[in-house]
């Protein structure tokens, strides 16, 4: 597989990440098996499913043992990047027809549907952008929210150039940037502040109200203008512009706190349910 080619892509089946990567010159998707094997089977140890199938398949002599790729992909626990088996979308099918499921079918019609759309989106990336924004609005968006959003995103693609130009190569090097801008004007970093609202795997950015988000945006944007203008090399230069991006954002929310006369970070977040066990403590309670 030519790497040039390949792009990583998480997308959603009835709300649960299933990570893949899209070979542009196959035009097609590499899956990881163990998050559709999670799906499907609902098995608290997919991975002891996924290896015993395995073993089963390659016994009968299954063609879809010798179709197993790996690629890396980051993983969902702690963020790294690890070798992962992956199947195409002809090889998911194959894989469905293995394992009994009463999702097989949903899945299924959903696999169909999102190789379609993809190949769509590729010749014309519109559809990509309609589809964010019809996500966000049946998850009960504002239109307002959603497009300071998206301009967000942009916004964060641009930082993330500068600093790749400015020596950081590394994904977990973004990762200590980015906690240099979110300590410094919120006073935590990414995994905190998301602890701080009740979500784990959901994306912090989504759950943000509209001043959280912007003041994100202002740390971000900052400290791009910064970066440019400085060109700080590594790590630890990096970092020293990255806390004077948030220092920036920090003060832009004092001077709204005190006109609005209240905190603008709160725990409130954009989830329609509970953790279980959180839910089992309240009903304990």
């Amino acid at each position: 597989m030519n790497e040039n080619k390949l792009r990583t892509i998480t997308n959603l089946f009835e709300g649960n990440e299933i990570r893949s990567v899209w070979d542009s010159s196959k035009e097609d998707y590499y899956f990881s098996v163990i998050d559709v094997i999670t799906v499907l089977t609902n098995s608290e140890r997919p991975r002891k499913y996924w290896n015993d199938l395995k073993l089963k398949l390659k016994k009968e002599g299954s063609q879809l043992s010798e179709k197993i790729g790996q690629l890396k992909m980051k993983s969902q626990k702690d963020g790294k990047n690890y070798l992962t088996d992956v199947l195409d979308t002809k090889g998911i099918f194959r894989l469905i027809e293995s394992v009994p499921s009463p999702k097989a079918e949903p899945f299924k019609l959903w696999l169909a549907s999102l190789g379609s759309e993809r190949i769509d989106e590729v010749f014309d990336p519109e559809k990509a952008v309609n589809r964010a924004v019809n996500y966000y609005r049946n998850k009960g968006y504002s239109d307002e929210w959603i497009e300071r959003r998206l301009k967000a995103i942009l916004n964060r693609n641009k930082l993330t150039k500068v600093w790749k130009e400015n020596g950081i190569k590394k994904d977990y090097e973004y990762g200590i940037l980015t906690n240099e801008i979110y300590k410094a004007w919120s006073g935590m970093k990414a995994s905190e502040y998301k602890k701080f609202k009740g979500i784990r795997k959901e994306s912090l950015r989504d759950n943000m109200s509209d001043l959280e988000l912007l003041l994100t945006d202002i740390g971000e944007v900052t400290t791009r203008e910064l970066a440019k203008e400085h060109k700080p090399f590594g790590l630890e230069a990096n970092k020293v512009v990255a806390k004077q991006g948030g220092e920036i954002a920090s003060n832009t929310k004092k001077d709204i706190e005190k006109k609005l006369g209240k905190k603008i970070i709160n725990s409130n977040n954009n989830l329609s349910y509970k953790y279980l066990e959180e839910q089992e403590k309240i009903e304990n309670k």
